[in-house]
């Protein structure tokens, strides 16, 4: 009998192949060109002075040809340097740490839950079962007006709500980068379910008595993905208007949108989404280079609204009974993805290294030429970030970006442990994500870090960002009391 042939993927050192080639196909240039300056070095050598005389007075120059000469290279450098894009920096962030006493347990969220549908035993049941596989930890919080039995979501109330998470964000903004509000050139602010008139940007500049020439924008109806869609919006303007800085306000206000019927698709929410918000300072101005974070490197949008099933998974609706709220469709996931791969097809060429680009060309080649039934390549993007901030929306959600992306565990920490703490906090989770890994002291200079966000609509929108310098770990913040108990282990079903 034969012997057997040897396990090759065991024998062979695959991963070492691998390096190798990364190493070779994304060092290509420097292999051709090193050769190239060696030989010319070489050539310059060998040639003696009299040889470089006489070649230098074998050049006729004229008084015209110089001014035509150094006017083109003038020229071409204004207009070289003039047509950049200018670099866009995030100086800090802040985020909202809602108080003690808006803490919602397990037990008093069903508690509560039993009380609003004490006719209705099959959706109390319901919401226990999507609690316990949700993810979410017993610190996170609910503003006041839907602790009240039965809940009381009212106008003044909302506005309270939005006042004290703004507000509070804006505060320690200002403390932290020693900003003024009259210094503020932009101001936008997203949150997408509560709208009110005067709106929520007339409402800070009212507070912080800002300059009556202030650019504000308020974006609402965005979804999840509004807080980079704002980011996008203060990147272009940031564009238009030199020597400038832009604050970018994300949040959700919860109190007028907690939704009182019976509805499974629409008690969803409910389980999920917890207070939470955030304050951003960009700026374009040189000066703020060495004391920024980050330098925003690609903002990538996705829409799918041209499609009616994705137009439609997620909406504002009234149920039979006239309760208003927001309701997801069973094929959420399935549209997210769809969204997640048009995304990651337009960032993966501007992020991801030659090796990676090379391979995904061939095997789209391949599936194109020779068989369609190929399994596409997905591109390791570990090679491309340090750092991955995917939106808390849940631990499915989660769940599948890590395994659309071949992300580690380490790598979806921020986001596990986010929506852990701090539950759904929709536009601004990334930001607590992102402030994890900096309380953690992993942000190094020069890390990139990719925000992925979903949205209504359907929406998938990603930014990256490149680490400016190495961030201490900072004393103050959501996660400076917590902090050295992260991260904690989830199971995947909690028992209540």
């Amino acid at each position: 009998m034969a012997p057997p042939l040897p396990d090759f993927l065991q024998s062979v050192k695959l991963k070492y192949v691998k390096l190798g080639y990364q190493y070779l196909v994304n060092h290509i240039l420097v292999f051709f060109l090193v050769p190239l300056i060696l030989a010319l070095a070489i050539e310059a050598l060998r040639t003696n002075p009299q040889e470089i005389l006489t070649l230098w007075n074998s050049m006729h120059f004229n008084l015209v040809y110089i001014i035509c000469s150094s006017f083109l290279i003038i020229y071409s450098l204004t207009f070289f340097f003039m047509s950049r894009p200018r670099t866009v920096y995030l100086v800090d962030y802040a985020l909202f740490k809602p108080p003690r006493s808006f803490r919602v347990s397990f037990a008093g969220f069903m508690e509560h839950a039993k009380l609003a549908l004490f006719t209705e035993p099959k959706s109390v049941h319901f919401q226990m079962k999507i609690l316990e596989r949700s993810g979410l930890g017993e610190e996170t919080c609910l503003p006041p007006a839907i602790h009240y039995i039965p809940p009381s979501p009212n106008m003044v109330l909302a506005r309270e709500e939005a006042e004290l998470v703004i507000f509070s964000c804006m505060d320690t903004l200002f403390q932290k980068t020693g900003l003024k509000p009259k210094d503020v050139d932009i101001l936008i602010l997203n949150c997408s379910l509560f709208s009110p008139t005067p709106s929520l940007t007339a409402m800070v500049i009212n507070k912080y008595r800002m300059r009556s020439n202030i650019k504000s924008f308020n974006l609402s109806g965005m979804g999840c993905s509004a807080g980079l869609i704002s980011i996008d919006l203060a990147k272009d303007l940031l564009q238009h208007y030199p020597n400038s800085n832009a604050v970018v306000i994300s949040t959700e206000i919860l109190t007028p949108n907690c939704y009182l019927g019976k509805e499974r698709a629409m008690l969803l929410p409910n389980c999920l989404f917890r207070m939470g918000g955030a304050a951003i300072l960009l700026s374009n101005r040189r000066a703020d280079r060495r004391r920024a974070k980050y330098r925003l490197a690609h903002v990538v949008r996705t829409h799918k609204g041209a499609d009616d099933k994705s137009y439609r998974c997620i909406s504002q609706e009234e149920d039979p009974e006239g309760h208003v709220g927001i309701k997801l469709n069973i094929d959420l996931m399935a549209i997210a993805g769809e969204a997640l791969k048009s995304n990651i097809t337009t960032i993966g060429p501007l992020v991801l290294p030659a090796s990676e680009q090379l391979l995904f060309v061939l095997s789209l080649i391949g599936r194109k030429v020779f068989n369609s039934k190929w399994k596409p390549y997905i591109p390791d993007f570990k090679q491309a970030f340090e750092h991955f901030c995917i939106h808390a929306g849940g631990r499915a959600v989660i769940d599948e970006l890590q395994k659309s992306l071949r992300l580690t565990e380490e790598q979806v920490e921020a986001s596990r442990m986010a929506l852990h703490r701090f539950g759904n906090t929709s536009s601004s989770s990334l930001w607590y994500e992102l402030s994890y890994i900096e309380s953690k002291g992993r942000m190094k200079k020069g890390d990139r870090v990719w925000q992925i966000a979903f949205g209504s609509g359907f929406k998938c929108n990603s930014a990256v960002w490149k680490c400016n310098r190495t961030i201490k770990t900072p004393v103050e913040g959501p996660w400076a009391d917590c902090i050295d108990k992260y991260p904690v282990h989830i199971p995947e079903v909690v028992k209540l």
